[in-house]
């Protein structure tokens, strides 16, 4: 059944299914259409250019329960995009995007099934914490994989099967700092060890230069002889 008697955003299509159902697939779209009826249950915008996810983009959708996000651009999520249809939403499609991480805060309270494969995924610390609190949809987990990662041997894998594994990629983290931190310690320690040498150098230079000086200034006992010569001599 199609809707004729309420707003449709331009370029979708809706239709009545227990709810509004917004079709946007292939259309183009570089951004989540604005004025989106509060009815919606299913908002369709695969296969579109949108690059980003803006901060309450789907504020007044509270009866949102799939989302469809898949083949698009998106590089990056506000951290809080979905505030508003987080608690009823029960499925999230955010797979072949462009996404390497996304901020834990995007998910809180969300308790959707979610697709997150085929992304350029950087495994790294906040990645593993961000996963460890989702509802990864069961036929697609082995499809998040590691495109790039702190550990380059990791690249190419299933993130799921290496924490599986038991890697914890905030080990690598820390050790990464401790490393940081020891190598700028040693620099200082070497510069106040150079400092130090140099300062010891130039003061034994000065110490020797001033000692070649006092040599060169005659004696109280040659001056005593040359004052007693010259007054024998007058």
């Amino acid at each position: 059944m199609v809707v004729t008697a309420m707003p449709c955003p331009k370029s979708c299509h809706c239709s009545e299914k227990n709810g509004v159902v917004v079709q946007c697939v292939s259309r183009s779209l570089d951004q989540i259409p604005p004025d989106l009826p509060e009815d919606t249950v299913a908002l369709l915008l695969s296969s579109n250019r949108i690059s980003h996810i803006p901060n309450q983009a789907f504020k007044d959708l509270r009866r949102l329960k799939e989302l469809d996000l898949s083949h698009n651009h998106i590089e990056s999520i506000d951290a809080g995009a979905f505030l508003g249809v987080s608690e009823g939403l029960r499925s999230l499609d955010l797979s072949n995007n462009q996404l390497r991480s996304v901020p834990k805060e995007a998910f809180a309270k969300l308790s959707a099934r979610i697709r997150l494969s085929n992304n350029p995924w950087h495994c790294e610390c906040s990645l593993q914490e961000v996963l460890r609190e989702l509802r990864l949809d069961p036929e697609t987990v082995n499809e998040v994989s590691c495109h790039t990662s702190i550990q380059d041997e990791y690249a190419g894998r299933p993130i799921i099967q290496i924490l599986d594994s038991g890697i914890n990629f905030c080990n690598f983290h820390h050790k990464t700092t401790d490393v940081a931190m020891f190598v700028t310690m040693f620099c200082w320690f070497a510069m106040v060890i150079a400092y130090v040498i140099y300062y010891v150098r130039h003061n034994q230079e000065d110490a020797r230069r001033h000692m070649e000086y006092l040599k060169s200034l005659p004696s109280s006992c040659q001056i005593s002889k040359d004052f007693d010569t010259a007054s024998t001599v007058l």
